[in-house]
């Protein structure tokens, strides 16, 4: 019995061909009324960096990614009921909070934000995690 449903199955290698990985992964996992997505950065849909060196714009770019992958598995940017930023610098808090914040306008997620050495390539600057949770 399939208790969730996978969205944009892939492979780590094709993401990071660069890495020796060899994972099975997805972007976005429902199971019953919550939509769990992967760590969504610079990378768009399709593999292509976008925003490289500029905090903002890889904000900008994840939280459109997150848009669209909500909306494959049912859900929107309203059913957010948590998120975690990750930046790996103290500087660039700012313009990611901000552009993120244009995205959640009166969402009112539960919110952490960590600063950390690095992320899975080094032009990240910001990825942010995201949990929805559908309405009955």
């Amino acid at each position: 019995m399939v208790t969730h449903t996978r969205i944009r199955a892939f492979n780590t290698k094709d993401a990071y061909p660069e890495q020796k990985l060899d994972n099975d992964v997805c972007m976005a996992v429902r199971a019953g009324n919550t939509v769990y997505l992967r760590g969504q950065t610079m990378m768009d849909l399709d593999g292509k960096l976008v925003g490289i060196g500029d905090p903002a714009a890889q904000a900008d770019n994840a939280m459109r990614c997150a848009e669209i992958l909500l909306k494959e598995a049912g859900s929107e940017l309203s059913h957010i009921v948590k998120i975690v930023i990750y930046i790996t610098d103290r500087a660039y808090r700012e313009p990611v909070y901000q552009t993120i914040g244009r995205w959640l306008k009166g969402v009112y997620p539960v919110s952490t934000g960590i600063i950390v050495n690095g992320l899975a390539k080094p032009e990240y600057m910001m990825e942010i995690d995201i949990i929805a949770e559908i309405p009955a």
